[in-house]
């Protein structure tokens, strides 16, 4: 009975293969927990310095310009572009990866078509690190290996070379792309402006208005941007680490699904060829008897 030496063999490779997944998906779900609540801990600093270091571009500043504090851009009026891209460091998290790498080749192109001469990446994470090199993207720093907990001071040293190409002027914005964590079962990505800072889009007050600084203007700014881009990429980071546990948990609960629809399939074929092989056995000894007796 080779067939169904076969078939036995393929259902001991299947059930192999969904107690791996069906482990994936519980260390997954543990890691969910924990980098849900490092992001959701550090989303309220997160957004406040966001929303102040916005209003600060729309101030009217007397004393002291900061370089990340850019008037009223047009979009898309960028010759040369930046971008911080968020990717995981290791795959089987679905399509987490695949749709902010396909957000951000269309953003390229339209940047590109709107007179960008210029793009140039920074990558947090092994997928895009790898992908923008295939596609001969500019990388101009990288980090990979996070783990599974954001470090600071890992992410400050590649992300000062692009702060640094703003400040020189080699560039004139910077993107970050990451995907936010909305729930266990949705995640988005997006492209955001980190630098210069617009406010508009904020609904930060118009007209002349200032804050009051203590001890003064150039020092409490200089301190509060070098934070407020800290805080939105640590932040990114963050999200993109919730997003990744989170997508990885969702696929292998469905890969440990499907495995469980793929034996349930071969089990059923193996019945029918066990039966098919035993009402063969049945025939030739009922048909030997008969000629025996004949």
């Amino acid at each position: 009975m080779a067939v169904g030496k076969e078939i036995r063999t393929k259902i001991k490779s299947v059930q192999n293969t969904k107690k791996i997944t069906k482990a994936m998906e519980m260390v997954a779900a543990s890691k969910m927990r924990k980098a849900q609540d490092r992001m959701r801990a550090a989303r309220p600093y997160s957004e406040k310095i966001r929303q102040l270091a916005a209003n600060l571009s729309q101030a009217n500043i007397t004393d002291y310009r900061h370089p990340f504090l850019g008037g009223k851009t047009v979009e898309g009026s960028a010759k040369r572009v930046g971008v911080i891209l968020v990717t995981t460091d290791k795959g089987l998290c679905g399509g987490l990866n695949t749709n902010i790498l396909r957000m951000l080749v269309n953003a390229m192109k339209q940047w590109q078509q709107a007179g960008s001469r210029d793009v140039r990446a920074t990558c947090i994470g092994n997928k895009g690190f790898g992908f923008i090199q295939r596609m001969g993207g500019n990388v101009i720093s990288h980090v990979t290996q996070l783990g599974d907990t954001p470090h600071l001071e890992k992410l400050i040293g590649p992300i000062k070379v692009m702060i640094d190409a703003f400040q020189n002027g080699e560039i004139d914005e910077v993107q970050i792309a990451y995907t936010r964590f909305i729930n266990t079962m949705k995640q988005e990505p997006v492209i955001e402006q980190l630098l210069p800072l617009t406010g508009e889009r904020l609904g930060t007050p118009d007209g002349s208005w200032d804050y009051l600084y203590e001890p003064d203007a150039q020092t409490v700014i200089d301190d509060m941007l070098v934070r407020y881009v800290e805080a939105v990429i640590y932040q990114a980071v963050a999200e993109n680490m919730a997003s990744e546990q989170s997508a990885r948990m969702v696929a292998m609960k469905s890969a440990t699904d499907n495995a469980g629809n793929v034996i349930k399939e071969l089990q059923l074929v193996y019945n029918k060829a066990r039966q098919a092989a035993i009402t063969k056995e049945i025939s030739e000894i009922v048909g030997g008897a008969a000629a025996i007796s004949g």
